[in-house]
């Protein structure tokens, strides 16, 4: 097993270094006093649905601030103003044929405006999306650092979980 993880180590550290910068955000509305928060679900590589939380690359010129409004947008249906950043995930992962060293730039927002929907999501990878209760996040989020922001963005809301 060791010799396999090793030999496995040594192919990923062989492969082509990408970096990938990425930015979303925690777009909030208040509803009869209870925090809401638009998050997306999405099949992973076995094909298990994980909600996670609009984000994408930031392309062109834009600003991470630019690419997490229109990403909401596009991801959510959401349409929403930045209230203060939460904080950047900085993380690796190999692909295929690469390794990626991704940063993602996290906002707290407010929702403006709009039907929640994946429908205007121009790379299909959101099947759903849904409002879930902020203080819910922790237990709906797929993944740990995503957790965090949730979190972050509780505690500034001061949202007891």
């Amino acid at each position: 097993m060791r010799q396999r993880r090793d030999s496995a180590a040594r192919r990923s550290a062989q492969l082509p270094v990408s970096n990938e910068t990425s930015a979303g955000g925690i777009a909030v509305r208040v509803e009869d006093g209870v925090a809401y928060a638009a998050c997306i679900g999405r099949r992973n590589r076995a094909g298990r649905l994980e909600w996670c939380l609009p984000k994408g690359h930031i392309e062109g010129d834009e600003t991470p601030e630019q690419a997490a409004i229109r990403e909401v947008a596009e991801e959510t249906g959401i349409d929403a103003d930045i209230i203060r950043p939460i904080g950047v995930i900085d993380y690796w992962f190999t692909g295929d044929d690469r390794r990626v060293h991704k940063v993602v730039h996290h906002f707290l927002m407010e929702a403006k405006g709009g039907i929640i929907t994946t429908e205007n999501d121009p790379d299909h990878e959101a099947e759903v999306a849904e409002w879930i209760r902020v203080s819910d996040l922790g237990g709906r989020l797929a993944f740990p650092n995503e957790r965090k922001m949730a979190q972050v963005a509780a505690d500034l809301l001061a949202i007891a979980p």
